[in-house]
């Protein structure tokens, strides 16, 4: 089922009624919105004079939906999941816990082959040198022990972005509207991570200790690409737009729905990234040898 994503902005009040989430004015008692708990697959909160009931929190969480809380600088600060969603938790992540570094290694390595396909597609896309690219996908190493990802992403930065551009988590504009996106994509993934019953905190590449999501971080890469069509096309309808507004955050939101083709068929984002968690846990248990990621429509 194709879930919605829902972005609050604005003082207001959250509440549960008839299987619903009821969005109301608390200055006039007006009903902004509603919609069936089961419909909502992400919902964003950026004003700090939101109130939300405890008995939509729970009713959220039973239906696995993320909540994403956004700071004084309306960025994604934080993410409310349920602690499990899958009713085999125990046993996948004992699974998970058995995956030995051979196999993390080989994951890894289809992981970055995937990004950078998806990378190269789109500089495609949009008409921009991605020839080199092919060269990086066909050498990467078990484990990316040469480091072409960290090579293909120059290249790929470079011609998307221009000469002068310098990726950065902290960096200046156009920087935070990717940090937005990637954000909203994180929490996707932690998402369907969950969903599957597997712990977003244990990673098979990224091992920062103050690192919750780990997994999350590894998996979402393949998708980061399309995060960045959803950017470009801001920029390019708003050239001179350098903030994140909240038309900006509706646009990127989308990011859940947009088509990809996966497993050879077209999917929504938010489906496909649970068809990649759950063919990670088979790769866990030895019932697949690839994870299932997708690419460009």
């Amino acid at each position: 089922m194709i879930t919605r994503s829902i972005y609050v902005g604005t003082p207001s009040y959250l509440k549960l009624k008839d299987e619903q989430v009821y969005i109301i004015a608390p200055s006039t008692g007006e009903i902004k919105g509603k919609i069936p708990v089961e419909d909502l697959g992400l919902l964003m909160l950026d004003h700090f004079q939101i109130t939300i009931s405890h008995q939509l929190i729970q009713k959220m969480m039973g239906n696995n939906v993320v909540v994403i809380s956004c700071d004084a600088h309306h960025l994604p600060h934080g993410i409310m999941l349920p602690m499990y969603g899958h009713t085999e938790h125990s046993e996948r992540v004992k699974n998970q816990l058995k995956v030995s570094e051979k196999l993390k290694n080989q994951l890894w390595k289809q992981t970055v082959e995937y990004k950078i396909i998806n990378q190269k597609d789109v500089l495609k896309k949009f008409g921009n040198y991605y020839e080199p690219m092919q060269e990086y996908l066909e050498s990467v190493k078990s484990g990316d022990v040469t480091n072409r990802e960290g090579i293909a992403a120059q290249h790929y930065w470079k011609y998307l972005m221009g000469p002068d551009f310098i990726r950065k988590r902290m960096g200046n504009f156009p920087n935070p509207f990717f940090n937005f996106g990637y954000a909203v994509l994180r929490s996707i993934i932690a998402r369907s991570l969950v969903e599957t019953g597997l712990l977003p905190v244990l990673g098979i590449f990224h091992k920062n200790k103050y690192n919750p999501y780990c997994l999350a971080d590894d998996i979402m890469e393949p998708y980061r690409p399309f995060v960045g069509i959803l950017v470009i096309k801001w920029l390019e309808k708003y050239p001179e737009g350098d903030e994140l507004t909240k038309e900006f955050k509706a646009h990127m939101l989308n990011i859940a729905t947009i088509d990809l083709k996966i497993d050879e068929k077209i999917r929504p984002l938010l489906i496909a990234a649970k068809i990649t968690t759950s063919s990670l846990y088979k790769c866990f248990t030895g019932e697949k040898r690839l994870i299932c990621y997708p690419k460009l429509v």
